[in-house]
Parts: C-alpha cells; sequence; structure tokens
C-alpha cells in the first residue's frame, strides 16, 4: 500500500494546528495501537524511542520529532523480591509474572505456524496453569502485569492468558528472549504484545494484500497452463512472500532508503522478479519460449538478476536482485558485499540509505556453513552493512529430505540466527495480515537496532522440487494434505468476502485483470519508475567495450613517488612503534632517497599509495593484512604503550577516495564471496582479499568458480577484484606451499582472469597500478611470493617504480651471450631464484632463464619476442616446483608448445621438456629433508637435464 506521507498529514489544517488532538491520539496509541488509524499508528510504531519523558509532558514540537514508545514503568508495575512475599497471592503474582515470562520465551512453540497442520507440536508444560501453581480458579482473580503491554497495570489472569496465547501462540511465532539487550526485548515485547500480534487493518490495506496474493498466485497458474512442466521453481504454497517483499520495501522507504538490494535462491524467483521488480512478462516468456538474445553464454531464468526502481512513501527506490547460482547460500555474502560497496559509496557509515533483503531455503539456510559465516560477519568492522532482513521460504521440506528427521539437529532450520541475538519470527504464511505485521516489525527493527532480523515463512511446496518432480513418491502425507489444501489467496479473499471487506465480484475483476496484463506483455508493479532516476545505477559506462591489453602505462613522477612515500613514513609524535616495525619505518625512508633497494613491502604500499594519490579508492581485507602474514606490510600499526592504531595510508585518503584495511574474521568463503559483491559494485577502487596461506582459498572454492571466473560470461558481469595468494615451495609441508594455481588456470577461457606470478617488488608495483588505471575489469590471481619478501635479489630501484611497467616476460638479466645459450628454461614464480643461485654455483653459461610473469591470458606475442635471439638453442625446459599434475603444466604447456613451434629453432631436438616434481596426490612434501632432496633434482633437471 502507498501511505500518505506524514509531511502531508502534519501539513494538513485540521491537524497541523491542533496539539490537544494529536496527543490525545498519542495516548490512544499507548493504551491501544488498534485504536488510532493506520498511518499514525504506523508512524508512532516507526520513531525513536525515549525512556526519560513522560507522554503528558511532550509539547506539540516535540512530539512531532521524537514521539515516545515506552511510559515509564511504575514501580507497582515491578516484580516483588522474593524477601518480600510474604501472602499466599503475593506468591501467585510472582507466578503470573512467571507465566508472561514463559510465554514470551515458549509460547512459539504451541503457536499454530504450519498451514498444512501436520508439524509435530510437543506439548510445553511451562505455558500450562498447574507448572506455575495456578489453577482455573484463579482466573477471575486480578493480577499485576508487569511490563506486559496490554493497555493497564493489573487485569484478570484469563485476560491475561488471552492477551498472551494471541500474542504469542496463534499465527506469530516470535522468538526474542535470548537476545540479551533489554531495550532490544522491550521494544519488541511493546510491539507483539500491544497488538496481541494482530492489529488491525483497514479495508485498503486488506484490499491491496489479496491484490498482491492474486499476483503471485495468478502469475504461477499462468506459467502453468502456458509452458506446463518447464522447470520454474514456482511459489505455489509461499505466494505471501509476494505481499511481504511488497511492504518491506514500500517501509523501507519511509526510511528513506535509497537502495535494496535482494539476493535469494531459485524458489520464487520469477515471480519476485515480475512481480516486485517489474520485469516485464513478455521478456519472461520470450525466455521460456527460446526466443530471449545472449551476448554471453548465458544462464538459466532463474537465476538471472534484475533492477529497476519503484516509486515509495518516501521517494524513488533503486532495487537490484543479485545473479546466482545454485549454490543456494553463497548469494548471501555477495550480496552483504554489493550494500557495504554502496553505502561507502553514499558515505553511510550507518547503513540506513541502503538496505539487504536476503530470501533463503529453510534446508539450505539450516544447512549451508556460509550461513553461519555470514551471520558473523554482520557486527564486525569490515562487513557490517546495518543489519539484514532475512526471509525463509520455509517450504518445510529440503528437495526429499525430511526436515525433523535428517535436514537439521535443531527444533527449527532459524536456530543458527541466535548465534548473533537475531529476533526471529515465524508466521502462518496462511495468514496474510500476520505476514504482512511481521514485515513492518522487521523493518521497523532493522531500522531501530541496524541489526540482523528473521522472518521464517512457514509455507509449503505445491509441487515437487522443480515442476518436473512427482513429490508424493518421498512425501506421501505431505502432498496428500497438499492436495486438497486450498490456496493462500483463495483462503484471504474468501476471509474478505465473508468480513465484507470484497465481494465476489471484485475478487474476480482482481483475477481477471492480472490475467489480461501477462496476456498483453505489461508490467505488473504499479510502483514501478518508468523513467528511472540514473544518478541511483552503479556507472559501468567507463568499463564497457574494452579489449584485452596486457600492456598499459602504470609510470608515476619519481618525485611524486617520493612526496607520498614521505607521508607514509611520518609516525605521530607520543606513537610508540615496536622495535622491529621502527626499523622497517627507518628503512623505507632510505628506500625513498635511494640509499637502500626497494623491496616487496614498500613496492606492494607504494602501488596503494599511488593509486590514493590519484584519486582511486582501495579496500584491503584478510586475515592477516594490517600486518602481512609474514610481516611485511605493516599497513597498521600499534602503540605499545596504549594499543591505539596508526594507519599512515589513510593520509592520502578523502572523503572521496577512502582507505580501508581490516583484519577479517577467520572465514574464507563469506569474505571472498562479501569481496566479489563489493568489487561488482565498486568499480573504480581497487579491491583486495589476501589469503593468510594460498592454499586457503580452497574453502571458498565455489566463490572462485561460480562467480569470479564465471559470472561475466554468465550474467555479464564485470568484476575487478584482486586475489593475494601466498604460494611457494619452502618445505612448510603439503598445506602451506601450493596455492593450487592448477585449479585458476584449468577455469582460464575467453580472457575471463588473470593470473599472474610476480617476481620482484616492480612487478607487484605496477601489476596493482595495472588494475585500476587500465579501464578494463577483470579479476586478478595473483600467486604471490613468501621468501621473496626479504630476498636479497628480489629487489628493484625507485626509477623501476616510477619509469617501468608491468612485464608479462621478463627475458634473460645476466649478462648471457643469446650466442651461446643451447638451452633454455621457462619458469614463474620464486624457482626462478632458485635455478639463477644453481646457475651461478656452477658457474653455467649457456643457459638463459625466462621468467613467464602472467600465465593467463597467456602472452604468446612477448614470449616470442623474448626468445627470438636465442638462435641456437638445443632445448627449451619449463621448470616448476609443483608437481606434475599440478601447477602450471598441464594447462600452459600447449601456449608455451606453440610459441617454440613457431620460432622453428634448426637444432632443438623437442618442442618442451618439464623439470619439476613427479605427479603426486599431495601439493608438497611433508618431510624437509625430502623437499630438499626433491627441490634438489628438479634444478638439475631443468639446468643439464
Amino acid at each position: 500500500m502507498q501511505e500518505a506521507s506524514m509531511e502531508q498529514l502534519w501539513g494538513s489544517s485540521h491537524l497541523g494546528g491542533n496539539v490537544a488532538y494529536i496527543e490525545a491520539m498519542y495516548e490512544a496509541y499507548l493504551k491501544d495501537p488498534n485504536d488510532v488509524p493506520e498511518e499514525w499508528r504506523s508512524y508512532f510504531d516507526r520513531l525513536p524511542r525515549s525512556t526519560e519523558t513522560a507522554p503528558h509532558d511532550i509539547p506539540h514540537s516535540t512530539i512531532r520529532e521524537n514521539f515516545i514508545l515506552h511510559a515509564k514503568n511504575k514501580d507497582t508495575n515491578r516484580p516483588k523480591a522474593a524477601s518480600a512475599v510474604s501472602s499466599d497471592f503475593d506468591i501467585k503474582q510472582v507466578k503470573v509474572l512467571d507465566l508472561i515470562n514463559a510465554y514470551r520465551v515458549r509460547g512459539h512453540q504451541k503457536a499454530d505456524l504450519d498451514p498444512l497442520n501436520l508439524m509435530e507440536r510437543e506439548d510445553v508444560p511451562d505455558l500450562q496453569l498447574g507448572y506455575h501453581g495456578l489453577s482455573s480458579a484463579d482466573l477471575d482473580t486480578v493480577f499485576q502485569v508487569g511490563n506486559l503491554a496490554s493497555g493497564s497495570d493489573t487485569a484478570a489472569l484469563s485476560e491475561i492468558i488471552d492477551t498472551l496465547e494471541k500474542t504469542y501462540c496463534t499465527s506469530v511465532g516470535a522468538e526474542y528472549m535470548h537476545i540479551v539487550d533489554t531495550a532490544e526485548k522491550e521494544w519488541i515485547q511493546q510491539r507483539l504484545e500491544s497488538v496481541k500480534s494482530h492489529p488491525k487493518y483497514s479495508g485498503e490495506v486488506s484490499k491491496h494484500i489479496l491484490e498482491r496474493l492474486v499476483a503471485a498466485e495468478g502469475l504461477e497458474k499462468y506459467l502453468q497452463s502456458k509452458y506446463p512442466g518447464t522447470k520454474r521453481f514456482g511459489l505455489e504454497g509461499g505466494e505471501s512472500l509476494i505481499p511481504l517483499m511488497d511492504e518491506l520495501i514500500q517501509r523501507a522507504g519511509t526510511y528513506q532508503v535509497q537502495e535494496v538490494v535482494i539476493g535469494m535462491a531459485h524458489r520464487g524467483r520469477l515471480n519476485v522478479l515480475i512481480n516486485t521488480l517489474g520485469k516485464s512478462p513478455s521478456d519472461l516468456f520470450d525466455e521460456f519460449e527460446g526466443r530471449a538474445q545472449y551476448d554471453s553464454s548465458g544462464d538459466v531464468k532463474y537465476h538471472q538478476g534484475f533492477s529497476s526502481n519503484v516509486m515509495t512513501p518516501g521517494g524513488e527506490v533503486h532495487l537490484a536482485l543479485a545473479f546466482n547460482p545454485s549454490h543456494l547460500e553463497i548469494v548471501s555474502p555477495v550480496v552483504e558485499g554489493s550494500v557495504r560497496a554502496r553505502q561507502d559509496r553514499r558515505k553511510d557509515t550507518v547503513g540506513t540509505t541502503v538496505m539487504p533483503i536476503s530470501i533463503h531455503g529453510d534446508a539450505a539456510f539450516a544447512g549451508q556453513g556460509v550461513v553461519m559465516e555470514t551471520f558473523q560477519a554482520s557486527q564486525t568492522r569490515a562487513y557490517k552493512t546495518g543489519g539484514t532482513v532475512h526471509v525463509i521460504i520455509n517450504n518445510q521440506v529440503g528437495f526429499t529430505t525430511s526436515l525433523r528427521e535428517d535436514a537439521r539437529s535443531t527444533e527449527y532450520c532459524t536456530d543458527v540466527a541466535k548465534m548473533v541475538q537475531a529476533p526471529i519470527f515465524h508466521v502462518n504464511a496462511d495468514d496474510p495480515e500476520a505476514v504482512f505485521f511481521v514485515t513492518q516489525l522487521a523493518a521497523d527493527y532493522r531500522f531501530e537496532f541496524k541489526k540482523d532480523i528473521v522472518i521464517d515463512l512457514i509455507c509449503y511446496r505445491r509441487r515437487g522440487h522443480n515442476e518436473a518432480d512427482e513429490p508424493s513418491g518421498t512425501q506421501p502425507l505431505m502432498y496428500d494434505k497438499i492436495r486438497s489444501q486450498k490456496s493462500t489467496c483463495e483462503l484471504y479473499a474468501n476471509k474478505l468476502i465473508a468480513e465484507g471487506a470484497i465481494d465476489k465480484a471484485g475478487y474476480d475483476t482482481l483475477i481477471n485483470e492480472y490475467r489480461d496484463a501477462l496476456d498483453n506483455g505489461h508490467h505488473v508493479v504499479k510502483s514501478l519508475v518508468r523513467e528511472p532516476n540514473e544518478s541511483m545505477f552503479v556507472d559501468w559506462r567507463p568499463y564497457l567495450g574494452h579489449d584485452w591489453t596486457a600492456h598499459h602505462d602504470t609510470r608515476i613522477e619519481l618525485k611524486t613517488l617520493q612526496n607520498v612515500a614521505n607521508q607514509l613514513t611520518e609516525v605521530p609524535e607520543g606513537f610508540v612503534v615496536q622495535r622491529q616495525v621502527q626499523k622497517i619505518i627507518e628503512d623505507r625512508r632510505k628506500m625513498t632517497v635511494g640509499a637502500m633497494p626497494i623491496n616487496w613491502g614498500y613496492a606492494e604500499t607504494m602501488a596503494y599509495a599511488t593509486l590514493l594519490h590519484e584519486g582511486n579508492p582501495v579496500r584491503i581485507t584478510g586475515q592477516d593484512v594490517g600486518r602481512g602474514t609474514f610481516s611485511h606490510r605493516h599497513a597498521v600499526l600499534h602503540n605499545q604503550k596504549d594499543a591505539s592504531r596508526y594507519i599512515p595510508l589513510e593520509k592520502l585518503a578523502t572523503e572521496n577516495v577512502p582507505f580501508a584495511i581490516y583484519d577479517s574474521f577467520l572465514s574464507e568463503e563469506a569474505v571472498l564471496a562479501f569481496e566479489y559483491g563489493y568489487a561488482t559494485t565498486q568499480p573504480g577502487a581497487l579491491v583486495v582479499w589476501e589469503a593468510q596461506f594460498g592454499d586457503f582459498a580452497n574453502g571458498a572454492q565455489v566463490v572462485i568458480d561460480q562467480f569470479i571466473t564465471s559470472g561475466e560470461h554468465k550474467w555479464g558481469r564485470l568484476c575487478g577484484l584482486t586475489m593475494l595468494l601466498p604460494h611457494g615451495y619452502e618445505g612448510q609441508g603439503p598445506e602451506h606451499s601450493s596455492a593450487r594455481l592448477e585449479r585458476y588456470l584449468q577455469l582460464c577461457a575467453e580472457h575471463n582472469i588473470q593470473v599472474c606470478l610476480p617476481t620482484t617488488p616492480a612487478q607487484v608495483f605496477h601489476m596493482l597500478r595495472r588494475q585500476v588505471i587500465r579501464p578494463l575489469r577483470k579479476p586478478l590471481v595473483a600467486l604471490t611470493p613468501k621468501s621473496l619478501l626479504r630476498h636479497k635479489e628480489a629487489i628493484s630501484t625507485l626509477e623501476d617504480l616510477a619509469e617501468g611497467s608491468f612485464q608479462t616476460v621478463i627475458d634473460e638479466i645476466e649478462s648471457i651471450k643469446p650466442k651461446d645459450v643451447k638451452r633454455i628454461v621457462l619458469c614463474s614464480g620464486k624457482v626462478y631464484y632458485d635455478l639463477l643461485q644453481a646457475r651461478r654455483e656452477r658457474e653455467i653459461d649457456d643457459v638463459a632463464i625466462i621468467r613467464i610473469e602472467q600465465l593467463y591470458p597467456f602472452p604468446e606475442d612477448d614470449l616470442k619476442a623474448a626468445l627470438k635471439s636465442y638462435k641456437n638453442v638445443q632445448k627449451v625446459v619449463w621448470c616448476q616446483e609443483e608437481p606434475m599434475n599440478q601447477g602450471a603444466w598441464y594447462s600452459s604447456q600447449h601456449h608455451m608448445r606453440r610459441v617454440v613451434r613457431s620460432l622453428k629453432f634448426a637444432s632443438l631436438d623437442y618442442e618442451l621438456d618439464y623439470a619439476g616434481r613427479d605427479a603426486s596426490a599431495s601439493p608438497a612434501a611433508g618431510y624437509m629433508a625430502l623437499h630438499v632432496e626433491q627441490q634438489n633434482k628438479l634444478i638439475d633437471d631443468a639446468l643439464v637435464g
């Protein structure tokens, strides 16, 4: 419903000047919110709270700005201390207060939540009178109600129980007593108990809910009749989701929200696209009929994203439905990252302008670990977004798995949300008005407390997992009941007809009008903005249509470089830096004036610094990024006296060009998904995720497979995310050696990502700068070194940074004469320095070592140019530290062979040989002696064969 704006109500002549009328209305609201008009009740519900001012003391101006939602608790309302209990009545008074608390804690276990009435509900002793020493003889006795929001300080026990039963044991089951914050609990209690969880809605609201249900059901019936048996993962049984989404978005608009980002899996997705976001039905029908045009490989229609603008009472709101794969809950942290990027762009540090909505399946919500990870992130500095409204389409079955027996070990699928003390509202989807009320409550809670909240929409799945399934084969009793179950829309229409709110003809008109709109291919979202405000959109136009280029001008003036560097080595007066860190700062001062060679930490930091200086935001996260896992970065300094922090790079940041660096919580999957979502929504920034060790990215493989490497070709979604993955065989065993280079190379195609192994400080400097300065936006997977961070040979000069560029191939750099070279060793990464050392020690002068710094897109032209000067080559060898079945050998050898073949070396006996570890099931040896033995052998094989 599009409710009138409160500004208009205040401005109307018959309200604006009538203070007494407004105060009387507020007093009525405090006693019973159902006694005031819906617009005012909605307004009072959303106003900030105060606990210091009595309602009668409020002047007109203060009421307008700051209404009070809680009157002071009177002393007589407080439970008496146990020591003061002396009479039988006093004992029962305490028991009554215990009973009230029991309903708040366990009333949901008695609630009528299942539309199918199949949910097994255990007896709850706490809710029985006898459990509390009370009986039916006490029902007429008047007791103090404590802080029960019933509109009176006292009530008969029968009235108290009636209030509690209606509030907590009907179609809304509230779980909130696990919350430790008293203010939050009292806020929820007041909202629930004051209207007994069932506020009275006007006929206009009821008709609006019915119209949305007609739309939800109408689309599913239309698709079923037109495309029978075609997969669509329909919403039948859960149609209440559509009025829920409508009200959630409209209410968010009243809080001046500018954008809403939605994540959901496939169940009901087409319905949300058409009936919430306003996708054209004719476009959907084209997809069903195979007439849609695609510029890339595309994806199935129930994974597609969409965006639109709708009008709300608070103004225009941009809606974005995130693209998602079938990996269910993985889209949730992606949405959070996109929301955080939008909030950062709007300089919103609280979370008022952009709201995330995550729509889940019940089995996935309980079963997928990324749900826990996303909740864990929700209040951390790096990942908070001001609260997410979680909506669970609870079909009460997971594909074919019976939920209570096999799909989880807890009573509800939502129990994981308790870990962050999120309130949970279970609601019977066949009571649309209860769904509507819970939706309003959820939105208000989110904006009041800036925390996550969960709506468990308990419904059913009228058909199987998809429209081709026969579900009765595995759930015979459930589907026997479903076959005779009237739809939510029909049940609600019958209720309104019985109440006289609408007649049968009016109901039929709604059905016919919606079907006609579908037949004509018309948009069916009445609030859709046909000419949206484009300033709300993320502008990707500067990054579209660019062909792949390996080289780009990343130079910077030497004086500018030094000026920026000098700012980073200034430490505030009185800030006591740890001794080793102080040495790093002093060395960087020497590097800035050219008195020391530049190491990795300096070059990397200067890449971030110069990008900030040039107006590019930078965001870096990972489990140890402030210091750096190998203590090379020290971007965050810690005062040894008071533990305060100082971040030198922030000196180069501005309000419009922020710098953010956060040590993340111990997650890979949710964190990497978050950063992917952030990077897809902030094209002008350098967004970096660093794994503590490269193999830690294993825990986020679904993000890499389904989003990072394939998102552009499935959904046309550009992304410039940078992954830094420490890699290199240092004898640290199988888990801390390999970043699994082979996995990324196997995923490479169609110029989808970049895979680089920089071996010098200048290379990492220019690689990171290229990632932002070049308008092309492709994910960058950088396998970064460990031992090279302080290797005496892995150094650069100031001139290398100021005047150089990223080199995809680095030719032989020592005084090897090309005409003498009989053997060329091609390699990538840290093994180059091992080969170089061995060649020097053995005084070999007929072997050239050439580094391939970018393995994908493979730089065939650059490699060809490097090899051309060697005319007398007899053998070309690829050398790697990884086992033969891993690393770059299988994925990249055809590129190298093609280059070697094209040069037609006359004396070459074979196109390409291999030097490296033998094939192995494990990435690396766990015993140091074995590691050394293998390393020596591969060096020998490479240099002498």
